[in-house]
């Protein structure tokens, strides 16, 4: 990504009550991606891959008679577009290492199955689901990383990982539904 980047900055307030509306909000804005500046104020590139889920907020904030103001901005300095870029990857680096841990839970759960010779179809469908779980975390991640997270390459290894880690566990189930143990 560029140094001009530009940010859109969302002013967003909502009545107290109900609580929903706010939660609705807060997180659209989390899912998108969006870095919380402060009570009510987000920042998010203004890049396509965060315009739907800032829309989408903003018809939350309406839709709640709520009121929101969505600024263009970019640093007044480089050291402050500096600074946003950097709280934003921070951000995406929280994500990276929380899908890193996830990546390893998966890939134990399964050395456990096939330490306790647990090779069912029923456990080989939940390990694939939860491989296309971390599959669309991945995608949904590397979208809203536009800066590129130090550990972005590492979780693409450990992702293929946990693929193959799955396709192994699959021929030993197979095999020991069709007797080839």
């Amino acid at each position: 990504m560029t140094d001009d980047v530009s940010w859109l900055i969302l002013v967003v307030k909502l009545p107290a009550e109900p609580s929903r509306h706010r939660v609705a909000v807060w997180r659209e804005l989390r899912k998108v991606g969006a870095l919380s500046l402060g009570q009510g104020i987000w920042a998010a590139p203004d890049v396509p891959v965060f315009a739907e889920g800032v829309e989408r907020a903003l018809a939350l904030t309406e839709r709640a008679e709520g009121v929101s103001v969505t600024l263009q901005a970019s640093g007044r300095t480089a050291l402050d577009a500096e600074r946003f870029r950097e709280m934003f990857t921070a951000e995406r680096a929280d994500e990276w290492k929380e899908f890193l841990a996830d990546c390893f839970k998966f890939e134990q759960e399964i050395a456990k199955e096939i330490r306790v010779a647990k090779f069912t179809l029923a456990e080989l469908e939940e390990e694939e689901q939860s491989l296309e779980r971390l599959r669309r975390w991945h995608r949904d991640i590397s979208a809203r990383d536009v800066f590129g997270a130090p550990a972005a390459a590492e979780a693409g290894e450990r992702l293929k990982q946990c693929a193959e880690a799955c396709e192994d566990y699959a021929e030993k189930v197979f095999a020991a539904l069709h007797g080839n143990r």
